[in-house]
């Protein structure tokens, strides 16, 4: 599945050794890569290195990698909306940027920065609508010792860096605290029907507050 995709590969060099940017990787290469005992934000290694290979798999799952030797140091990942998620049921056209993930040992480095660099660099992803949606709960503050409110701008910047705004949403989860946040990047081939298609389904309570 997914076979002829380009590849697109950065190198970026670390006093601890090279370390190898590139996607979409194929499951046959996450398969090969043990995860830094650092990534366990979303599950346990194991489990977290299956549900990558399982993703790189679906038609439009794409999964950006940053490795070195036989071990995973960090990941973007690209699929579908989940079908509970309100956004599964809007135009053809909406991705998820599902999870940022990198180790603690290569954080200082701009990794993430450069993981998304990779990923838009790729033509396909101007099909695309990109959602991500922030929940501050998935943040290391305690490894990174940030502030909820420092975090969130991090990740505001990082995610900017490649096109993405932050959009007001009346959804429940991302309301449910004022750090968390949806951002949306419109790739420049999304039809204008698909754009206001998406727009009209960010609010659906007729008393929101839209600021």
């Amino acid at each position: 599945m997914n076979e002829g995709r380009a590849i697109y590969t950065q190198t970026l060099m670390l006093p601890e050794g090279d370390l190898v940017l590139q996607g979409p990787v194929p499951s046959e290469l996450l398969r090969s890569l043990e995860l830094d005992s650092g990534l366990r934000a979303f599950r346990p290694p194991q489990r977290q290195k299956e549900a990558l290979a399982g993703i790189s798999e679906l038609d439009s799952g794409r999964i950006i990698a940053a490795y070195r030797d036989h071990t995973l140091y960090g990941y973007v990942t690209f699929h579908p909306a989940d079908t509970f998620e309100r956004w599964a049921h809007g135009p053809d056209q909406v991705l998820e940027l599902g999870a940022i993930e990198i180790a603690p040992a290569v954080r200082r480095y701009g990794v993430a920065r450069r993981l998304l660099e990779i990923a838009f660099s790729d033509p396909v992803m101007e099909n695309f609508l990109v959602v991500a949606t922030e929940y501050y709960w998935h943040w290391d503050l305690e490894g990174s010792g940030l502030q909820v409110w420092e975090y969130r701008e991090v990740m505001r910047k990082i995610m900017a860096h490649v096109g993405m705004v932050v959009k007001d949403t009346d959804e429940e989860e991302i309301s449910s605290h004022p750090a968390n946040m949806l951002m949306v990047r419109y790739g420049s081939l999304v039809p204008r029907e698909a754009v206001l298609e998406f727009e009209k389904m960010l609010f659906r309570k007729p008393d929101s507050n839209r600021g």
